[in-house]
């Protein structure tokens, strides 16, 4: 029995050192495992924390081009309000420029007539001299 003593001993050596070895493998597992929960818990925050930022950036970039289209907006209501300003002041001058056109119009046809009328009193007066020199050349021609 002695063999089959040194047997058992042997054997539930092996049995110890197996359920030794088993519970060390469990521990490294179990280890393992709560590193790679740590490691997954670590990920998501970094995710979640990236999302975030991302969100924060976009949400940045959303109010600067809102601002910036609210800038290009005010800046076209500027241009437009100036251009219809500037667009009175031209109308304004080319009324006033139409006004002094007439006007222009108007004087010189009273130019024109008060032209035509000194040069009819200028043939008027040409012809009554001209009347006046044939009846003095008459009246000494008939004294002749």
């Amino acid at each position: 029995m002695s063999a089959e003593g040194a047997s058992a001993e042997s054997l539930s050596a092996q049995v110890e050192e197996a359920e030794r070895r088993l519970r060390a493998a469990a521990d490294v597992a179990s280890a393992a495992e709560r590193r790679a929960g740590a490691e997954i818990e670590a990920l998501e925050a970094d995710l979640e924390r990236q999302r975030a930022a991302a969100e924060q950036a976009r949400e940045e970039l959303r109010l600067a081009h809102e601002e910036e289209l609210q800038r290009e907006r005010q800046a076209k209501e500027r241009a437009i309000a100036a251009a219809a300003e500037r667009l009175g002041e031209i109308e304004a001058q080319t009324e006033a420029a139409e006004e002094r056109v007439a006007e222009a119009e108007r004087r010189a046809e009273e130019a024109e007539r008060a032209v035509a009328e000194e040069k009819a009193r200028a043939r008027e007066g040409a012809a009554a001299w001209l009347r006046e020199q044939m009846d003095s050349i008459r009246r000494e021609a008939e004294r002749r």
